[in-house]
């Protein structure tokens, strides 16, 4: 019997992404896979169902679920689905254990096995299935156009018959994917770019970038490659160097989340209130609550003379390629265990081994055993 491969609709606020895209159902196709999707499921990104070949439809994501041997989704799916599924089955989404406590212990005690996106390894044979990397990609692309269309001037410098406009200047906080990305699109816009980590390594992935390094002359690396935590008097030496540069920014992006645990804040009420009128800044981290202490997540709101963005799930306002580039990390994943038309898990592989958030009436990730016990 073919493996049956369950894809299901976003039921979310706000989620417009799908798991699944007609060029990896066929590639699946080819690996044994039988595609079952929900009717509609990919309608928010402009993807009829005639878009698929070779792949049935069914509307009611029970019955959809019931007897698939591997389920696939964006987000997590509702505990009546998880219900329905059988156990031992197959389950690959995004889960954040910390934020879907009832959820985990669901997939737990339904004896599914759990793969979370977000827990994929940072390894480099992992990088085709890094979906937080994928996803970060797009975000931080974005992020510079949100702070475009909030901006009363234009990027790029432009000499015109009564003068010459200076360019706009865009300081990139946090330089991870997203922030490199950010840095890379301001560049291509035209702006003069500058880019602020805590991590001194970066400084050279921002400089190929074309931008400028805001270097404070502290180093808060810690053990391990984290960063440690700051004395106040280095803390207060970043604040006076970071200062400088916010408030002669036009667009300022924050990207610094962390999974789990608020978002640091890297601007505070006071440097925002020194800011140039009109500037602003896109807080790509107001899931987490926001890098910066006014960012109101979900909500664009005006302080004194500054706008500050706080976009919620970003990769989804670019629904068409993010669902692309999702369903292709899910393939790779998938490529891993689909052998000869059966599933074989093997977990002795480290990326199977670390991507798994439940398997066998067990929560097998240390971090969400601490969570939810």
């Amino acid at each position: 019997m073919p493996v049956k491969i369950a894809v299901l609709k976003e039921t979310r606020p706000n989620e417009k992404r799908v798991a699944m895209v007609p060029a990896v159902s066929d590639k699946l196709i080819k690996l044994g896979a039988e595609i079952h999707i929900q009717t509609g499921a990919g309608l928010a990104v402009k993807l009829p169902d005639t878009a698929f070949k070779n792949v049935a439809f069914t509307a009611d994501p029970l019955e959809l679920v019931r007897d698939a041997d591997v389920v696939v989704s964006v987000q997590p799916p509702d505990a009546a689905v998880v219900n329905a599924m059988k156990p031992g089955s197959i389950l690959i989404c995004f889960v954040y254990a910390h934020k879907e406590i009832e959820l985990t212990r669901l997939l737990r005690d339904r004896r599914i096995t759990t793969f979370a996106m977000e827990l994929v390894p940072r390894i480099s044979r992992a990088q085709a299935m890094d979906a937080l990397s994928s996803q970060a990609t797009l975000a931080g692309y974005y992020a510079v156009l949100l702070g475009a269309t909030n901006l009363a001037r234009i990027l790029p410098m432009m000499t015109t018959a009564v003068g010459s406009i200076r360019p706009a200047r865009t300081l990139v906080m946090g330089l991870g994917v997203a922030g490199l990305q950010a840095l890379a699109t301001a560049r291509r816009l035209g702006a003069m770019t500058e880019g602020y980590d805590v991590r001194p390594e970066t400084k050279e992935q921002a400089e190929s970038l074309g931008a400028k390094f805001v270097d404070t002359g502290v180093d808060a690396r810690g053990a391990g490659g984290y960063a440690r935590e700051l004395t106040q008097e280095e803390k207060d030496k970043i604040a006076s160097v970071v200062t400088k540069h916010i408030q002669q920014a036009d667009i300022i992006i924050t990207t610094a989340a962390i999974p789990g645990r608020p978002s640091p804040k890297l601007i505070s009420k006071a440097q925002v209130d020194g800011m140039k009128a009109g500037s602003v800044i896109v807080d790509l981290a107001a899931e987490g609550g926001g890098n910066c202490e006014y960012t109101q997540p979900g909500e664009t709101v005006q302080v004194g003379q500054v706008t500050i963005v706080g976009p919620l799930n970003v990769p989804s306002m670019l629904g068409e390629h993010a669902s692309e580039l999702y369903a292709k990390n899910q393939f790779n994943l998938i490529e891993l265990f689909l052998k000869d038309k059966q599933i074989q898990l093997d977990w002795s592989d480290e990326i199977i081994a670390k991507t798994a958030l439940t398997h066998d009436g067990k929560i097998v990730n240390e971090a969400a055993q601490k969570v939810v016990g």
